[in-house]
């Protein structure tokens, strides 16, 4: 099934196949992109649009799952097409996370290099931004959280580990995250939190969702540890 028609906000509105409905805002990657997102996120969920199962917002775009037996996609884009999305620079307001960070990553020297500064200095440029959570994805859990400094903006390794250990905390371009799950990856490993990023038997599943604000904090080695074993106990 295909089918393509406008709405306000400059977005795009596109057929995926004969379930779902993927809304484009655009080519460019930023807060403001993301803000238009996630408005029309909320607006549709404000809609309560029978038949309307999912919303799976991206860096640029949202797709939204439903049941063609209930509604059919000229239906749901005249429904989704009428909505008010004034305001959406300001949406997308989500919760706020303090995120503890042991700064003791592999990569952490080589990219203090590459940056030209101290170890310190580039874990202390890193913990020194509020990062906003763009989208979840590769993983369950995972984050892609911007904007990194420019100093840290590096490439991902010329080649990736076969293993990475849950709660590392990685950079790559101008992103940063944490591996909700041990797995393989590409990202360079400057730190570790002991926060769970994804619980299965929890709802939601996951820690952060898109629109959050993450802001890191530095903490040593003892009190790592402890943050372990309390989490242990719990």
């Amino acid at each position: 099934m295909t089918g393509e028609s406008k709405i306000n906000l400059s977005a795009t509105m596109l057929a995926l196949g004969d379930a779902a409905v993927t809304l484009e805002f655009g080519q460019t990657i930023g807060r403001e992109t993301s803000a238009r997102v996630l408005a029309a996120r909320d607006a549709i969920v404000a809609a309560a649009i029978p038949g309307v199962r999912e919303y799976v917002p991206t860096f640029r775009s949202l797709t939204v799952h439903y049941d063609p037996a209930a509604i059919g996609f000229a239906d749901l884009a005249a429904r989704i097409g009428d909505l008010s999305l004034e305001g959406a620079a300001s949406a997308g307001e989500g919760r706020t996370w303090t995120v503890p960070v042991l700064y003791d990553g592999p990569d952490l020297d080589e990219t203090a290099r590459a940056a030209g500064l101290t170890r310190e200095a580039a874990a202390a440029l890193h913990a020194g931004q509020t990062y906003h959570v763009y989208m979840l994805g590769f993983l369950p859990g995972f984050a892609y959280l911007g904007d990194l400094p420019e100093p840290l903006r590096l490439p991902r390794l010329d080649v990736p580990r076969t293993r990475v250990p849950a709660g590392s905390v990685a950079i790559a371009s101008e992103l940063t995250a944490i591996y909700p799950v041990e797995s393989p990856g590409g990202w360079r490993l400057i730190g570790r939190t002991p926060l769970r990023l994804f619980d299965h038997r929890a709802h939601p599943p996951s820690l952060f969702a898109p629109g959050d604000r993450v802001q890191f904090t530095p903490v040593s080695a003892a009190e790592f540890d402890q943050l372990v074993r309390g989490a242990k106990s719990t």
